[in-house]
């Protein structure tokens, strides 16, 4: 009998979970952008799989209405959203392949939507001024307040990924070498990196570690109402509490764009941030470069000599 798309899916899940070792993030982006797909085209098979389906899939992507927020209306998605959708299923139905069930991936035979990012991905200093205030203004205890401000300037100062953070263990931290390790089961490269720490994040940190002595979890960052390591809701709790009680309209990752902004403006080395940010390839870490503000260029601009042209 021949399987179905959901049974195939289902080992797919599995063994990239168990054998390829993926990150749950990774999982559950693989997830929800099947169980979508299956949502908008539930008749679709093995058998009438063909680049036509994928076309009708994103079609239907952009001109479906659906309400966000408090019962806003909108249509259509972002090309990056779409790119993201292209390469989950992509990884699938190639994976499919391998396995023999069908000859190629469709996927192949069409062109990738590269996203075009326009938007400013950092943080201003006046934005980051008010995130900081707001976290010591509204706090419900000290160690809130001190978990707070640790959380934020590891998230400033060494541009982590959200799981990198909330995964990370008191033993990663070395204050004599001032240097925090990412263990490779928790990066998304799959590779142990060390990051030195900012003389600032260490004095935060310490602040923080002696007023949790109370609690016996071995992770970094702490739940305040119970001992265990915060939790990705508990830290998405965080984020919007801020966001409301700063008027700065910022998400986690954009910490992670602002390090890596003011880390190429201060040292001007891509190599250097690729490392820090663990990056797989150069051309990951060239995208942190699409956010880079024009008036950083001006100096470089200004330097140029034409005696000194090639």
């Amino acid at each position: 009998m021949r399987k179905t798309l959901e049974q195939l899916f289902q080992e797919f899940l599995y063994e990239c979970e168990f054998v390829k070792k993926a990150r749950p993030a990774t999982l559950t982006g693989y997830s929800q952008t099947f169980r979508l797909f299956m949502k908008l085209l539930p008749q679709c098979s093995l058998d009438t799989f063909s680049s036509g389906t994928i076309t009708h899939f994103f079609k239907i992507l952009q001109e479906r209405k659906r309400i966000v927020g408090k019962g806003i209306i909108k249509i259509g998605v972002k090309k990056s959203t779409v790119a993201t959708y292209w390469k989950n299923l992509s990884v699938f139905f190639e994976w499919i392949v391998s396995k023999k069930y069908i000859e190629s991936n469709p996927f192949k035979e069409m062109m990738y939507p590269s996203p075009v990012y326009e938007d400013r991905k950092y943080l201003k200093k006046e934005e980051i001024e008010k995130i900081i205030a707001a976290i010591h203004i509204h706090h419900n205890n000290i160690l809130v307040l001190k978990r707070n401000l640790a959380l934020f300037y590891v998230l400033l100062f060494c541009g982590l990924r959200k799981q990198e953070l909330l995964l990370l263990k008191i033993r990663d931290i070395d204050f004599e070498r001032k240097m925090v390790t990412i263990n490779a089961d928790i990066s998304k490269a799959g590779r142990t990196r060390n990051i030195p720490l900012h003389s600032t994040t260490i004095m935060y940190l310490k602040d923080y570690l002696n007023a949790r002595k109370g609690y016996t979890t071995p992770y970094l960052l702490v739940s305040s109402l119970r001992d265990e390591k915060l939790s990705t809701d508990g830290l998405i709790h965080i984020i919007q509490k801020l966001r409301y009680r700063s008027g700065v309209e910022f998400h986690l990752h954009q910490l992670r764009h602002t390090f890596a902004v003011n880390f190429l403006n201060t040292s001007n080395n891509v190599v250097k941030l690729k490392q820090l940010l663990g990056h797989k390839n150069i051309s990951m870490t060239l995208i942190y470069l699409r956010c880079l503000p024009v008036n950083q260029l001006v100096g470089d601009i200004e330097n140029m000599n034409i005696d000194t042209f090639v």
